[in-house]
């Protein structure tokens, strides 16, 4: 007779349950109603999450990268972070101008723009909560470095926080009327920074129309995102995408040859990439694993249904697909 050791299913690469999401188990892999209803819960997400995740990630809301063993061994998150958007910059050529940086989280990327770059930078989120603590990090650290109160930090008439040679401002904005909204700009940005929003998405084509209309001349597309892999198998999709596309929140996930088809039939060119970096990225689930084995942590997420512990289990689906090659990421440029 088998053990009951070896009886048992082997666990996957990046699977590892611990006690404590035992506790809070759910079954992930449920469709979406509708896509107003989906963004409707993303934007409930992020106000009552958008806390956690500068206590627990930082002010910059995206994957790290480690791009040699060296960096895997010895490099922070926090540095791993900038590493990544200093791959974009490198990848897309940009250099400064006037941005808008489309799903701006808490203002991370948007305040190193203006601040490294001497950017004009325009952040939009969905997220009341999120313009809210991005303008305020934004005040403080201005302050800081003038030495000034954040209290006395003060915005100018079209409501720019002055930061180092650059500037920053943040605005409550569904990405999918950004077009509209910036009707009056179109054809004066000289980039639309996008980092792991889009794939939230319902409409990714009306994205990138928004991005050409909204873009100059020679002006750049910035992205960098969550994709499924080329040629998935049912299997493999309904075990590894499906519980990543409902914990997350994310509408059908694209492959990165999607995303190119997209961009052209806009009107946009390839400019650099798609560079796919899967492997140099998936140690950020490793850590975010590690930070959230915290039972206050769970227990807030259980006080908002099940949304929030979808949220938190998917971090091992995410660790699954990363480990058997069925969930990727890549970064890439247009130019218009």
């Amino acid at each position: 007779m088998a053990s009951a050791a070896s009886a048992a299913p082997p666990i996957a690469a990046g699977d590892e349950t611990t006690d404590l999401s035992k506790q809070y188990d759910t079954p992930i892999g449920l469709a979406h109603t509708t896509m107003q209803a989906l963004k409707d819960r993303i934007k409930l997400h992020y106000d009552l999450a958008s806390d956690y995740y500068l206590n627990l990630w930082g002010e910059h809301i995206h994957h790290g990268y480690w791009p040699t063993a060296e960096s895997k061994a010895n490099d922070t998150k926090e540095f791993a972070q900038l590493s990544l958007i200093r791959l974009l910059l490198e990848v897309s050529g940009v250099g400064g101008g006037r941005v808008l940086d489309v799903g701006c989280g808490v203002g991370g990327t948007s305040r190193f723009l203006a601040s490294q770059l001497g950017c004009d930078v325009t952040g939009i989120t969905i997220s009341g909560k999120q313009v809210q603590i991005a303008t305020r990090l934004t005040k403080a650290e201005s302050g800081k470095a003038a030495s000034e109160q954040p209290s006395a930090v003060e915005a100018d008439a079209d409501g720019f926080l002055q930061l180092g040679k650059g500037k920053v401002r943040f605005v409550e904005l569904d990405a999918e009327r950004m077009g509209e909204f910036f009707a009056a700009e179109a054809g004066s940005f000289d980039v639309v920074w996008i980092s792991e929003a889009l794939s939230h998405f319902p409409n990714k084509a009306l994205f990138f129309q928004n991005a050409h209309r909204l873009l100059r001349e020679g002006g750049k597309l910035v992205l960098a995102d969550w994709f499924k892999a080329e040629g998935l198998g049912q299997q493999e999709f309904d075990s590894d995408i499906k519980p990543i596309e409902d914990g997350m929140l994310l509408p059908p996930l694209c492959t990165q040859q999607e995303y190119v088809q997209l961009a052209t039939a806009a009107g946009l060119k390839t400019f650099g990439g798609p560079k796919d970096i899967s492997q140099d990225v998936s140690k950020t689930w490793d850590i975010s694993w590690s930070l959230v084995q915290n039972p206050s942590l769970w227990a807030f997420a259980f006080s908002q249904g099940r949304d929030g512990i979808a949220f938190l289990q998917a971090f091992r689906a995410m660790r699954r697909g990363y480990a058997d090659g069925s969930f990727r990421y890549a970064v890439m440029s247009f130019v218009k």
